[in-house]
C-alpha cells in the first residue's frame, strides 16, 4: 500500500491516521473483555453453586507463585508505560531499554506460571488425568473440583496465550525501536501495543483474587 513516510495513503494527515488506529485497538480490547466476561461469568456461577469445593480447590495453588506474578505483571505495566512515555517524547534510546525490560517481565510471568502448571500435574490436579483433590476424596468433591480446575487451566491459560501474543509484539517493537522509527509525531505501535499489554495486565489482576484468594481469611 502507498504510503509517505509513516503516513499511509488512505489517511490525509498523521493525526487521523492514529486516531483511526487507536479506535480500532479500543473495538478488539472490547471483543476481548466480552470473550473472557463469558469465562468470567461461567466462573462465578459455578463458584456460587459449588462454593466450598471451590474454596477447597483454591487452596492448593501457590499463593507464593500466584503474588510474585501479579507483582511482576504490576511492574511490566510500569515499564511498558515508560516505554510509551519515552516514545512520545522522543527519547530513542530509552524505548528499547524499557521495551527490554517488558519483555524480561513477561518471560518470567511465563516461566513462573509454567512451575505452577507443572506442579499441578505432578499433584493429579489435571482434570481428565487421574484425578483427586485430596487423599481421600469422594466422587462428587472430585468432579466439582475438576470443574474448578478446568476454569483456572481455561483462563490462566487463555491469559497467557494473550501474554505471548504481547511478547511477540514486543519484539517487533523492539526492532522497530532500534531502527529508531518511533518519534515524537510517530508512536502509535507504541501507544496500541502498550494498551494491548495493560488490558492483558488488569485481567491478570482479576484473575488473581478469583482464583487464589477465595476464603482465604478464614
Amino acid at each position: 500500500m502507498h504510503r509517505t513516510g509513516e503516513l499511509y495513503g488512505q489517511f490525509q494527515t498523521m493525526e487521523q491516521q492514529k486516531d483511526s488506529a487507536t479506535l480500532g485497538m479500543w473495538i478488539f480490547l472490547s471483543t476481548e473483555i466480552l470473550f473472557f466476561g463469558g469465562l468470567f461469568l461461567t466462573y462465578t456461577i459455578n463458584r456460587h453453586t459449588y462454593p466450598g469445593v471451590f474454596a477447597e480447590a483454591s487452596t492448593t495453588l501457590s499463593l507464593k507463585l500466584g503474588t510474585i506474578n501479579t507483582l511482576v505483571l504490576i511492574a511490566s505495566s510500569l515499564t511498558m508505560a515508560m516505554a510509551v512515555w519515552s516514545a512520545q517524547s522522543a527519547k530513542k534510546k530509552l524505548i528499547p531499554l524499557f521495551l527490554v525490560l517488558t519483555l524480561i517481565l513477561g518471560s518470567v510471568f511465563l516461566f513462573i506460571k509454567g512451575i505452577e502448571y507443572h506442579d499441578k500435574y505432578v499433584e493429579h490436579h489435571i482434570p481428565g488425568l487421574p484425578f483427586q483433590l485430596e487423599p481421600g476424596s469422594d466422587a462428587a468433591t472430585n468432579a466439582h473440583a475438576q470443574l474448578f480446575f478446568s476454569l483456572y487451566f481455561g483462563m490462566t491459560g487463555l491469559h497467557a496465550l494473550h501474554m505471548v501474543v504481547g511478547v511477540g509484539l514486543l519484539i517487533w517493537l523492539l526492532r522497530q525501536s532500534l531502527k529508531g522509527r518511533f518519534t515524537a509525531e510517530y508512536n502509535t505501535p507504541v501507544e496500541n501495543i502498550g494498551l494491548y499489554w495493560h488490558f492483558v495486565d488488569i485481567v491478570w489482576i482479576y484473575l488473581f483474587p478469583l482464583l487464589y484468594l477465595i476464603d482465604r481469611h478464614k
